[in-house]
């Protein structure tokens, strides 16, 4: 099957997840794309079924201890077609690039590395190569902790092919969401003393989160180009009417702290103040949370230094988070390389430069050969 082709089919699955359960959806139709191709390939394939419609792929050629794992996420955020100058599920060559929903971020990926593989296809592989395709990463990375929990796959080695330009990323920040409600009582607005505004509340939260932003300015990194942990205030919604005491508010904001932060401990600290100012307004309150921690790989890492020296790029960090701490939880040396570039992803007419892909499988292709061959 042609490249073009098979991206094609990929990009055409709708694998869109997301927190709002009107707007998620399945990535069976992808893995099950992606388990066929690989099969195709001698890969030997394993579907870890996490509900009905959303599953992991784990797809395996040769045998031993050491080996490569090539990863990516198989979703992609929501997106509005009508901001699309094409349709978002249809690949299109437009001004030198391949447009589509994920084919920065990061759908391409795999069909790069399937370009990649059929160079070696008639080799004796010394040491596993295996291709990890997972779910949800774009929501709450419900993939790749299900990976962890089941302790597998196992590898020497790991390359997240998301976008970064061919560098080789060795750190980034971690990311905290944090879904807060605060739970009031209604009542008629010419008698404050008839209900407890809730709005009013998430007020003086709102002031406690933006005095600790400014307190965590004051902590850096300078292997970061922001070099300061950042926090951004994302959705407000509260209320239902002008005459009404507000029963309910709604707050979702992130927090993305650096490398060798105590996220734990700012966990504890955030619901502690929260709590301290719901009980003096008499409020309620209720915080959901996902945590994908930071990444940092070790100053000695085998894989960054060969990743340097094939590409011809020193090593950086991005502000982004990807799966990288879960695979290297599993004990594997992690690089996050791509073809993309972030700077188009989760933006309409997201695309791929068609200068970039024989680089990609170039690289992808030696890398292979270094590793399992």
């Amino acid at each position: 099957m042609a490249l073009h082709e098979f991206l094609s089919r990929i990009i055409a699955c709708n694998s869109i997840s997301s927190v709002d359960p009107s707007v998620d959806q399945g990535n069976r139709a992808l893995i099950d794309l992606l388990a066929n191709r690989f099969e195709s390939l001698g890969f030997s394939c394993e579907i870890m079924v996490l509900d009905e419609h959303k599953a992991n792929l784990i797809a395996t050629r040769g045998q031993g201890p050491g080996g490569l794992v090539l990863a990516g996420h198989t979703d992609t955020v929501p997106c509005d077609d009508i901001l699309w100058e094409s349709d978002p599920f249809t690949l299109t060559e437009r001004n030198n690039t391949w447009v589509g929903l994920g084919c920065c971020d990061m759908k391409s990926f795999f069909a790069l590395a399937v370009e990649a593989i059929e160079e070696h296809l008639a080799a004796d592989f010394k040491q596993p190569l295996i291709v990890l395709a997972t779910a949800d990463e774009e929501s709450s990375m419900r993939g790749a902790k299900a990976l962890v929990s089941a302790g597998r796959p196992l590898a020497r080695r790991a390359l997240i092919g998301e976008p970064t330009g061919m560098r080789p990323v060795s750190m980034h920040k971690g990311m905290m969401i944090e879904k807060l409600t605060i739970t009031g009582q209604s009542g008629h607005s010419s008698n404050p003393e008839l209900g407890r505004n809730a709005m009013e509340t998430m007020q003086r939260i709102l002031v406690h989160l933006l005095a600790l932003r400014d307190r965590m300015r004051h902590q850096k990194h300078p292997g970061f180009e922001i070099d300061h942990p950042t926090l951004n205030l994302g959705c407000i919604r509260g209320g239902d009417n002008t005459n009404r005491i507000c029963g309910h508010c709604f707050l979702a904001f992130e927090i993305r702290p650096l490398p060798g932060m105590d996220i734990d401990s700012l966990q504890r600290d955030l619901e502690r103040s929260i709590a301290q100012l719901a009980a003096a307004d008499r409020v309620g309150w209720q915080l959901e949370r996902i945590i994908v921690p930071p990444f940092c790989s070790e100053p000695d890492s085998e894989m960054v230094a060969l990743c340097e020296h094939l590409t011809g790029h020193s090593r950086g960090s991005v502000a982004f988070a990807t799966e990288a701490p879960y695979l290297q939880e599993l004990g594997m040396d992690v690089v996050v390389l791509g073809a993309g570039d972030i700077d188009v992803a989760h933006q309409p007419n997201e695309h791929l430069p068609l200068e970039r892909i024989k680089p990609n499988i170039r690289f992808l292709s030696q890398l292979i050969g270094h590793c399992c061959l």
